[in-house]
This record gives structure tokens, C-alpha cells and sequence, in this order.
């Protein structure tokens, strides 16, 4: 698949009108495989006041470094490459090619409920009002692959992890939209809050070690990926917060002086 992503001829598609980034869906062909991808071009990035111009395809792609590093499986293959408006990140496209109308995926995680009707296997987040006034509560599924997913999130700073951006495709939990994250300063913005105080899961542990013993190898192959795709001061934090993690042991709390939940969460 990384074969394919890097070296296949891109075609656009269509574009998604809704996102904050050019963001284009393409198809991927090389050598007689094809498949869809994401395309989202250095070109078509708007500026943020926090995060340096032109950056954001690379911390997309080093978010699957990461999360392939550790072991989390969670961001589908992405590379970044020449493409037909430049340079940007490719992203193996996860669910249908043709406008989604069918919610039940995100619902599946992610929800916006009634006090009273905080089911059993969902954790609260936070509680807000409704269009309408009443009194509601946000909250997201407790299963241990959202779980490894918040911890995945905490790792590369995520300072936008909306409902919308997971997605169940074949039982499997996919995340997405990774570009606003690896920032030196703490950024972690997240519908994930519902373990937030309680030990890791083991796995995660084993995953945060394993990320760690790779980051602390100069000659390691995440640590030349993410050279080229990071600032050495970034890669610094990375590992400072992979070594805070495995030393507290526990789900980070949110921190004052930025928004913990991003708005819309959905």
C-alpha cells in the first residue's frame, strides 16, 4: 500500500467542500493496483497563528509514523509526495467514496444526549444545552480501541480530535485529520476525556515503551521518518511527553490556558 501511495499516478475525484484544508479525494493507480485516497496539498492549507505555514501534510504523515511506531494501527498509510497541485499528504481512504448520509458509525462513538439517558458503556464528557435549551450531555463510547486512540492523541499533542474524524470501517477504528497536532507547546484538544485520571491499559504501556526505546535511537527508523517530517524541537517534545505518559501512567487530565474540547465535537 505505501508502494502504491508513494509511486502511483493521482487523479482527483472531487473535493470535500467542508473541510477547513483543501482536502481532494483521488484515485491511486500504479502497476495495475488502484485505490482511493486523500489528498491534501501544502498549497491548500490555510495559515494558523500557531502552527508554522505549509506544516500541516507533514504532521498528517508523521501521525502515521507514530502510530505505526507504537503500534496503534489507528491512522490509515499516509506519505507525503509530489502530487498534481504539489506537494502534500496521501492518505489511504477508509469508507465510501460517495457523500455518507448513514451516521451510524460516528453515533457508534461519539453522541449528544439527554442527562437522563446516559446509557450504560458510555462515558460523560461534558454537558451543554441544546438549540431548543435542554439540558445535554456529550459523551463517547467506552471501548478499549477509543481508549488506545485518546492515548495515541495525547502522544502527538491532537489539538482537534472531533467525533467526525474516527470512523468504524469492518470493525476496525480509524482516526483522521491529524495536521494540527506535534506542536512544543500543550495543544491536546479531544472528545476522548471519559478516562481521563484512571492507569493506562497495559497495551498502551507496552506501545508507549516501545515508541520510546525507538525515539531514544537516533539511527531508528521512526526517528529518520520523523526528521523529515518535524522540527528537531518537536521531536524533543514528542519524547518528553511518550516519557510523562509511561511515568504517571495514567490518562492525562486537561490542562488550563486552552480549550480541552474542541467546538463543534462532532
Amino acid at each position: 500500500m505505501l508502494e502504491l501511495l508513494t509511486l502511483g499516478e493521482i487523479e482527483v475525484q472531487g473535493r470535500l467542500v467542508d473541510a477547513s484544508n483543501l482536502a481532494l479525494l483521488t484515485t491511486v493507480e500504479h502497476a495495475g493496483r488502484t485505490a482511493h485516497a486523500m489528498y491534501k496539498p501544502v498549497r491548500g492549507e490555510r495559515p494558523l497563528w500557531d502552527f508554522p505555514e505549509g506544516t500541516l501534510a507533514g504532521r498528517e504523515t508523521a501521525a502515521w509514523v507514530v502510530s505505526e511506531a507504537g503500534g496503534w494501527g489507528v491512522v490509515p498509510p499516509t506519505v507525503l509526495r509530489e502530487g498534481p497541485l504539489g506537494p502534500g499528504s496521501v492518505q489511504l481512504w477508509i469508507g465510501p467514496t460517495e457523500e455518507d448520509t448513514d451516521l451510524s458509525a460516528q453515533e457508534a462513538l461519539i453522541d449528544v444526549v439527554p442527562r437522563s439517558q446516559v446509557r450504560p458503556g458510555w462515558l460523560p464528557v461534558f454537558e451543554g444545552e441544546s438549540h431548543r435549551g435542554e439540558p445535554v450531555v456529550v459523551v463517547h463510547a467506552d471501548r478499549p480501541d477509543l481508549a488506545s486512540t485518546a492515548v495515541l492523541d495525547a502522544v502527538i499533542n491532537n489539538a482537534d480530535r472531533k467525533g467526525s474524524h474516527l470512523r468504524l470501517e469492518a470493525g476496525s477504528l480509524w482516526g483522521f485529520d491529524h495536521g494540527v497536532s506535534f506542536n512544543v507547546e500543550p495543544k491536546l484538544r479531544t472528545v476522548l476525556w471519559g478516562w481521563m485520571g484512571q492507569p493506562l491499559p497495559e497495551r498502551d504501556l507496552e506501545r508507549l515503551g516501545r515508541l520510546s526505546a525507538g525515539l531514544a535511537d537516533d539511527s531508528s527508523a521512526v526517528r529518520t521518518a520523523l526528521a523529515a517530517l518535524l522540527t528537531v524541537e518537536e521531536v524533543e517534545a514528542l519524547r518528553s511527553r511518550v516519557s510523562r505518559l509511561l511515568g504517571r501512567g495514567r490518562f492525562p487530565r486537561p490542562g488550563g490556558g486552552w480549550p480541552a474540547v474542541p467546538w463543534p465535537p462532532l
